[in-house]
């Protein structure tokens, strides 16, 4: 049976609330709908979080990816409902969500959009992401 694209974003407790570590994500399949053209925009997705008390589910995140497939979005905006709905499902103390989009009409477009609770001090430098020299993308940091 084929599992369909949702809305919901599943999750589950984390096994280290006490600590803080970061949970990174590449999610090469992300696709959404230009809202002028109607043709399809590609983009892989980095999520990279400090978990506080949830971590967010695997299939459910990637059916929530697989939600947007039909919707028309423009990057900036889809990039950071993404990352409100993700801030909503987990309550990180640290979020950031980074949408690397194939080229369209010449343009690579890379939109960033982060969270971070109020107040919190992290123990970790902040995690991060480098842009690939070939424009195809970014790599982890140390």
């Amino acid at each position: 049976m084929t599992p369909h694209a949702s809305q919901s974003l599943e999750t589950f407790p984390n096994p280290a609330p006490t600590r803080d570590y970061v949970i990174r994500m590449r999610l090469p399949e992300f696709t959404c709908l230009c809202p002028k053209t109607g043709q399809p925009d590609f983009a892989t997705l980095y999520l990279e979080y400090i978990a506080d008390q949830q971590c967010v589910e695997l299939k459910s995140l990637k059916l929530y990816i697989w939600s947007f497939r039909n919707e028309g979005c423009f990057h900036e905006a889809v990039t950071n409902r993404m990352l409100d709905d993700l801030v909503a499902a987990t309550r990180p103390r640290f979020m950031r969500l980074t949408a690397v989009f194939n080229v369209r009409g010449g343009v690579y477009t890379h939109v960033t959009a982060e969270h971070c609770t109020p107040g919190y001090v992290p123990s970790l430098p902040p995690p991060a992401w480098h842009v690939d020299p070939t424009g195809a993308g970014l790599t982890p940091g140390v």
